[in-house]
C-alpha cells in the first residue's frame, strides 16, 4: 500500500498547475461534456501510467539493484526540481471536431508524454516494484487533481495557492529521492 499512496499524493502533488490540468479547464471550456472528458482522463492515464509502470518495473529487472536505486533517487530529487517550473499551455485544438471523449483521450495522452507525473509513476514503478499499485495510484492522483477542475474550473485554480502547492510536491519528490539514495548508501 506504500506504493499506492506514495503514487497517489506525489502524482496529485505534481499535477497542480501541469499543463494537463490546464488542457483540462480548456476541454471543458470549448467541449463542456463533463462525462466524456472525465472518461477521456481516465482511460488516456490508465493507458499511459499502465506502460510507464511497466517500463519501470521492466528498467528495475535489468539494471543492478544498487544503481537502479541510485538513479530512481537523483531522478525523483529533479522531478521534484522541475515540478517547480510552471508549464506552458501550449495544446493544440485541432482534435476538437473528433467528439469530447476522443479529443480528450488523445490530447491527455499526447500531454502526459515526457510529463513529470509520466515520469514520477516510470520512477515510482521502479522504486516500488509494483505495476498495479503505482498506476492506481497515479491514475488516482490525476483524477483527483483533474476532476476538481472539470466541475469547478477557472474558480479553483484562481483560489489555489499553486506556488505553494509546487513547492510541497517538490518536498515530496525529493524526500522520496533523498531517502531512496540514502537508504542505498545505509
Amino acid at each position: 500500500m506504500e506504493s499506492f499512496f506514495a503514487s497517489l499524493l506525489s502524482v496529485c502533488l505534481a499535477e497542480i498547475g501541469d499543463k494537463t490540468q490546464l488542457l483540462t479547464l480548456f476541454l471543458v471550456a470549448r467541449l463542456n461534456q463533463k462525462y466524456a472528458i472525465m472518461a477521456g482522463i481516465v482511460f488516456s492515464t490508465a493507458i499511459n501510467h499502465l506502460l510507464s509502470a511497466w517500463l519501470g518495473n521492466f528498467f528495475n529487472q535489468w539494471i543492478d539493484p544498487q544503481l537502479m536505486n541510485l538513479i530512481t533517487g537523483i531522478a525523483l530529487i529533479a522531478v521534484g526540481l522541475w515540478i517547480l517550473i510552471p508549464d506552458k499551455d501550449d495544446e493544440s485544438s485541432k482534435l476538437l471536431s473528433y467528439g469530447a471523449f476522443i479529443t480528450t483521450l488523445i490530447l491527455f495522452f499526447l500531454a502526459e508524454i515526457g510529463d513529470k507525473t509520466q515520469i514520477a509513476t516510470v520512477l515510482l514503478a521502479a522504486k516500488y516494484h509494483s505495476i498495479l499499485m503505482v498506476s492506481l495510484g497515479s491514475v488516482l492522483g490525476v483524477l483527483l487533481a483533474n476532476i476538481p477542475v472539470i466541475y469547478l474550473g477557472e474558480k479553483i485554480l484562481k483560489n489555489l495557492p499553486v506556488k505553494t502547492i509546487r513547492i510541497a510536491a517538490c518536498v515530496v519528490f525529493c524526500v522520496i529521492g533523498a531517502w531512496t539514495v540514502i537508504s542505498q548508501m545505509i
